[in-house]
């Protein structure tokens, strides 16, 4: 799975006239199952983002993690994360896991991680959303589960 993490202050996702999603200080994640990806690659890569110390402590340092700032996260789903844009102008999308293994993966990695007691919302799977986000720090970080 790749997984683009944005540390927000706010974020929330419309589609068409509709809020569908909003949380307060977090992560956005823009999440992308792969073809090799099963459960397990969807819980650990939930673990990970739970447990990551991206958010500051009293020293301002990044030292505290979701569960410690009582922060949630936005996950939403983002094919276009697996684009090859090895070969000309326009990127392929072959690398990422087809709609039906992807929804399932999309929708194991949100429940694993609110199972972890991070409150999640998301976005609409294969939907045209507008995304709003403000990003803090900024802090983003790429997490790729077969390249760690």
């Amino acid at each position: 799975m790749r997984a683009l993490l944005q540390r927000v202050t706010t974020a929330s996702v419309t589609v068409g006239e509709e809020e569908i999603a909003r949380i307060g200080p977090g992560l956005l994640v823009l999440l992308c199952a792969m073809p090799r990806d099963d459960e397990a690659t969807a819980e650990a890569l939930a673990a990970k983002i739970a447990r990551l110390r991206l958010f500051k402590d009293d020293a301002g340092k990044m030292n505290l993690n979701l569960a410690q700032i009582g922060g949630a996260a936005l996950v939403v789903s983002q094919f276009t994360l697996a684009a090859d844009t090895s070969r000309g102008t326009r990127p392929g999308f072959s690398y990422a896991a087809k709609p039906d293994q992807a929804r399932a993966l999309y929708e194991h990695f949100a429940r694993s991680l609110a199972a972890l007691d991070i409150p999640t919302q998301t976005g609409r799977f294969a939907a045209d959303m507008a995304i709003e986000l403000t990003n803090d720090g900024p802090v983003t970080l790429w997490l790729d589960t077969e390249n760690p």
